[in-house]
Parts: C-alpha cells; sequence; structure tokens
C-alpha cells in the first residue's frame, strides 16, 4: 500500500528542512516494490517498538518497518490558483498525494525573510487555504457547467450529482474545505471522483526555532489566535524544529542526547509527525513474525482479514480460509509461541474479523 503525505507551505518556512530530516530516516526502497522512486519523495519508517520486541522476540533475520511516502511540493505563493510563481506544479504535486502536512513558521526571525514581511501563522494558512479552495471552486465550477447538460438529458445520477456539487461551491466560496462536509457514502464518491484538494486530510507541522523568538513559547497573540483555529477546526497538529531535527539526523544515539541537553529541548518531535501522518492516513499496522522475518503491514482502518492478508498476497484474500490471530502484546509477554497457543491466546478468526492495530497474524489458505 503506498500512501504519500505532501508537505506544503510559503516559502521560507522550514519546508525542505523538514524534508531533509525525514529522509535521513528513509529506509531502502527494494523492500517496497510500490514506491515512487523519486528524489522529491522520502519513503520514512514508521516508529514502533512493537516490531523491533517481535524480531527479537522472533530472532529474526530482517526486521522490516511500517513506512509513509512524505513529498516535498514545490513552495506556494499567493495567487498559484491563477498560475503565480509555481502554482499550477505546485496544486497538480498536492492531487497526487493523499494527505498534506501543512508546514507554518511561528518564529521571528529578521536573518530569515518572510515572503509577507512578518511573521504571521494563522494569516498564512488562510493564503494556502484559499488558494486550494479557489482551485477546488473552479474544478467544482467547470464540472457543474458539463453535469447541466447530462441533468437535462436526463442521464441517470446527473441530478444527484449536481446537488452535491452545489453544497461544494457554496462551501468553498465560503471559504470551507471540502472536508468539512458531511456526506453519504453515495456523495462519498462523486467527493472522490472530484479529487478536490480540500477534501484531503490536513495536518498543521508548526514550526519553531532553537533559540529563537517563538510565538508558543513568549505567548504571543498570533500563536493564541492559532491556537484557537486549530481548535475550531478541530485539526490533527505537531510542534517541531526542523532546523533542530536536521541536526539531529547525522548524530549517535549519546551525540543526540548531549545536544538536546545542551539545548534545552527535547527533540525527536519527527516521530510525533510521522506517527500523526500514519494516524491521520486512517492506517493501522499488523505484524508477521518468524526467523526469516519480522514485518510491520499498512492497511486501513477496519480492513477484515481476508483484505488485511492482501497486503502480503493476493491468495491471502482470494483463498483465505482462516487466520490465527495474537495481539503482540500478548505474544511478548507470553516468553514463546508455544506459550501463548497453551493459554489459549491464539485466536482462530474467519472472513469478518476485523484486524486490529497490533496484531500479529498467521494467515490459513
Amino acid at each position: 500500500m503506498s500512501l504519500s503525505i505532501g508537505i506544503v507551505g510559503l516559502p521560507n518556512v522550514g519546508k525542505s528542512t523538514l524534508f531533509n530530516a525525514l529522509t535521513k530516516r528513509e529506509v531502502p526502497a527494494a523492500n517496497y516494490p510500490f514506491c515512487t522512486i523519486d528524489p522529491s519523495v522520502g519513503i520514512v519508517p514508521v516508529p514502533d517498538d512493537r516490531l523491533y520486541k517481535l524480531a527479537i522476540f522472533s530472532k529474526s533475520k530482517k526486521t522490516i518497518p511500517a513506512i509513509v511516502e512524505f513529498v516535498d511540493i514545490a513552495g506556494l505563493v499567493k495567487g498559484a490558483s491563477k498560475g503565480e510563481g509555481l502554482g499550477n506544479q505546485f496544486l497538480s504535486h498536492i492531487r497526487e498525494v493523499d494527505a498534506i502536512a501543512h508546514v507554518v513558521r511561528i518564529f521571528d526571525d529578521t536573518n530569515i525573510i518572510h515572503v509577507h514581511g512578518k511573521t504571521d501563522p494563522l494569516h498564512d494558512i488562510e493564503v494556502i487555504n484559499l488558494e486550494l479552495a479557489i482551485a477546488d471552486l473552479q474544478t467544482v465550477t467547470k464540472r457543474l457547467q458539463t453535469i447541466e447538460r447530462d441533468v437535462k438529458r436526463g442521464e441517470k445520477d446527473a441530478a444527484l450529482e449536481k446537488k452535491v456539487l452545489e453544497v461544494f461551491r457554496e462551501a468553498l466560496d465560503a471559504g470551507k474545505p471540502a472536508r468539512s462536509i458531511t456526506l453519504t457514502e453515495t456523495e462519498q464518491t462523486i467527493l472522490k471522483s472530484l479529487h478536490l484538494l480540500t477534501a484531503k486530510s490536513m495536518i498543521y507541522v508548526l514550526n519553531k526555532q532553537a533559540g529563537g523568538k517563538n510565538l508558543d513559547e513568549i505567548k504571543d497573540e498570533r500563536f493564541e489566535k492559532l491556537h484557537a483555529f486549530l481548535d475550531n477546526e478541530k485539526a490533527p497538529w505537531v510542534i517541531i524544529d526542523a532546523g533542530i531535527e536536521e541536526e539531529l539526523k547525522n548524530m549517535s544515539t549519546e551525540e543526540k542526547i548531549s545536544f538536546k541537553k545542551e539545548l534545552g529541548t527535547h527533540g525527536d518531535n519527527i516521530d510525533a509527525l510521522i506517527k500523526k501522518g500514519y494516524e491521520t492516513l486512517n492506517l493501522i499496522t499488523f505484524f508477521t513474525t518468524g526467523e526469516d522475518e519480522t514485518r510491520a503491514w499498512t492497511i486501513k482502518r477496519g480492513s477484515t482479514a481476508p483484505i488485511a492478508g492482501a497486503a502480503i498476497h493476493t491468495d491471502f484474500r482470494d483463498k483465505f480460509i482462516r487466520a490465527e490471530i495474537i495481539p503482540a502484546e500478548s505474544l511478548l509477554s507470553t516468553g514463546s509461541t508455544a506459550a501463548a497457543r497453551e493459554r489459549g491466546l491464539i485466536r482462530t478468526e474467519g472472513k469478518e474479523y476485523i484486524v486490529q492495530d497490533g496484531d500479529t497474524v498467521e494467515f490459513k489458505i
């Protein structure tokens, strides 16, 4: 399963610095044949202690983590929806990703020029969100012109699509993203066909600067307004110091501890970003483990056992008979698979079983 998160933001907010820090953690693409081989795409492992504990438990020769792809997308300027700057390139690249990590600068530094002359995180968010909404409005308006002809011809489902499109147009006109609209399952299908930018889940990455004038630390009014906006939107967000994360990427564990202590920072918030991205994409992990390999597999939350099995091979879906399931924590606590089986902790589940995050699974076909 290849799912990607596009890193977006205005110029000079820390996008490339963050991408560089993420790609230091990059894993070999050979283990993930579905991944894009592109310098602007980082194949980033999802931090998960359970995986490595299982690998030790099974004395595995290989350990393969779950991954998320992060895509470095060109900086945006006001007017992108009209083709200003790299606007067309920016918008086309966003259409290709599954979610958006919106990097927002929350520090003042006269040595790093802000594209609008001053740091105002809420205004920066509004600029990008407005450009995405305008681009979507253009898409919806164009489709409405087409669907009107279909309605007049009496084509099936055209009237429903027109009604949904009008709801989108009204919301976008008001500056509201498409993801804020509650839809039925049928309406969701219409939404997917439009590939709207504002329908994508968005994580806000608040980028601060070690030793700098950080708006959250000085309780600046600009940060208070930003915080109120994020609360009102119920939007997922993380605070990160991209500069520190890039510094940490080349250090040993001991050096990292010393460096963070010297700066008075915890660092490693990049792990929180990766996990938040995974969660935002509505993904969970299940494991397979043995002497040859322990591996974390990525599936959509709510997947049945056969669908989960397809992540490994289509035979596990098409020829599925049953699956033996035990949560990773339960397996680890028993000391051995045999002990877990003796205690009745390994369950046999059928086609209707919904795989849970952290399940260790053996498929039977």
